[in-house]
């Protein structure tokens, strides 16, 4: 029997699993080999935080764009990822040490505030990712990145070089 009221907490995640498991919208399949290509990177929010309404609209015009190419039988990828906001995810750290009277990043040392941050990371970057999730965004999960690697991704050189390439090139005004 059909509830009187939508309840999505108990279809969003069955639903979500559903197309990950399928890998519904992993570009480079099989059945799309030869097709041209349709890429959205998606601008990465700051993982010191949770997705908003302008977050909301901009991707949901982005999974229009994507699904509505998929259907034209393009091989989309919507490249999802947290851009890793080094100042700010810094101050929430240093605040969130400050309210629970631990000692603050110069007592604790480079490596142990580092270990706290990457700790911060994965708690806020998993709850964005989920948002996206949670609101049916057709990326491709299985190429999810950080703007500044994932230590145990392999990649961490390749994306840490990029940004700072991308950060001398915007000083030097090119």
């Amino acid at each position: 029997m059909m509830e009187k009221t939508f309840d999505p907490a108990a279809v969003e995640a069955r639903v979500a699993a559903a197309w990950e498991q399928a890998e519904a919208f992993r570009a480079g399949r099989p059945e799309r080999a030869g097709a041209e290509p349709f890429t959205i990177v998606i601008p990465p929010p700051n993982v010191t935080g949770n997705l908003h309404m302008g977050h909301a609209l901009n991707n949901t015009l982005q999974d229009i764009l994507c699904r509505f190419e998929r259907m034209r039988g393009k091989d989309v990828l919507w490249q999802p990822g947290t851009d890793h906001a080094g100042i700010a995810t810094q101050m929430v750290v240093e605040r969130q040490l400050a309210e629970r009277g631990e000692p603050d990043r110069r007592t604790l040392g480079r490596e142990a505030f580092l270990e706290k941050i990457w700790q911060w990371k994965e708690e806020s970057g998993g709850a964005i990712i989920n948002q996206l999730k949670r609101l049916g965004a057709s990326c491709d999960w299985s190429r999810e990145r950080f703007t500044m690697g994932n230590r145990t991704d392999g990649e961490t050189g390749q994306m840490q070089r990029a940004v700072m390439k991308v950060f001398v090139q915007l000083h030097k005004g090119a």
